[in-house]
Formats: structure tokens, sequence, C-alpha cells
């Protein structure tokens, strides 16, 4: 194996590729998980462009990083916890440049809704999901989709065991309410639109 000096150190280098060890060993993390911190990621973030920006920026902040991470099997809970950190980021900023209004936008005329069951679901979800505040929200995806312990989903967040449940628990009374609120909304639309039909 070929070496190369840096900096006061000595680091292994591929055969034929002349790639430090631990670039390899990152990348070939990378091909292994990507599709798993895509997910991940997609949670955090209901549009499929924001998520893949937002895991593209946490691999690089995470690479950087990369050799401070003494055990690799928790690559994945550091990598999840720089994603939440980098989402909470955009949306602080993205919350600073908002500017109230009077008037609401208009919605979208030209959007076509997919016939799927799925997908119909999944954006119910995505947008319920949007009531919650971030720290709610990383919460309930670590615990639910990710389906980490409560002990995971404490230590990806730096929080205590006993502040994860309490959030946890508020988030999902937080979500029953509003789907609640929802099905109220709909069934009151329905009566209205059966009356005209009747009338």
């Amino acid at each position: 194996m070929a070496q190369a000096t840096v900096g006061d150190g000595v680091r292994d280098e591929a055969a034929g590729d002349g790639l430090p060890e631990e670039i390899l060993g990152f990348e070939e993390y990378v091909r292994a998980r990507q599709d798993a911190l895509l997910r991940s990621a997609r949670h955090l973030v209901p549009d499929p462009v924001d998520a893949q920006d937002l895991l593209q920026t946490a691999l690089a902040r995470t690479y950087r990083r990369w050799q401070g991470i003494a055990d690799k099997r928790l690559a994945d809970a550091y990598l999840r916890r720089v994603m939440i950190n980098t989402r909470t980021e955009w949306w602080r900023a993205r919350r600073l440049e908002e500017v109230p209004s009077a008037q609401l936008p208009e919605d979208s005329v030209d959007a076509v809704p997919d016939p799927t069951e799925q997908y119909a679901d999944r954006s119910l979800l995505m947008d319920v999901l949007s009531v919650l505040a971030p720290k709610q929200r990383s919460v309930v995806v670590l615990r639910h989709w990710e389906q980490m312990s409560t002990e995971e989903t404490a230590a990806a967040l730096g929080m205590s065991p006993g502040t994860v449940k309490s959030t946890l628990h508020r988030a999902l009374a937080r979500l029953r309410e509003e789907l609640e609120s929802r099905a109220r909304e709909a069934r009151a639309q329905e009566r209205e639109e059966l009356e005209r039909c009747v009338a």
C-alpha cells in the first residue's frame, strides 16, 4: 500500500486509487446508506429537491468531521443530527425572510392531484407534520419513521429520554388534534355540498 504524508501524520492510501482510506471509508458508507439517509431527509423536509439538498449539505459537513467519528456505527445518528441542525438553520433563515401580508396567496389552479391513495396519504401526513415545531417533528420522525428507541432519539437530538417522551406525547396530541379538526371540516364541507345538491 502507498503512503501519503499529511502534516505530521502518515495515512494509508488505497493501492491504485491514490485516495486516503478515510475518503474511501466515507464513500463506502455513503454508497451503502444513501437510500436510508435520503428517506430520513425526506421525512424532515416535504420537498424532494430540498431533501436532496439537505442530505448533500449534511454529507459535506459530515465529511469534514469523518475522522473525528471514532465509532463509525454511530455515523447514521451523527448524520441525522447534522440534517436536523441544517434543517433548523434553513427554517430559521426562511422564517426571517417571511413578511406578513394582509392578502392570502391564491391557490394554484394548475396543480393536478396525483390519483394514488398513497400519495394523498403521504401528502396529508407531510402537511399535518408541518403544524409541529421543528423539535417535535424531529422526535416524531426519528421515533416513528426511523424507528429509533427513546434512548437513540435522545442521543441523536441531544436531549434526555424524558424530554423525548414528553415532546413525543405533546407532538402526537397536536397531530391527533389537527387530524380531527381537518376531519370535522371535511365532514362539514361534504354536508354543505350534499345540501346544495338536494336543494
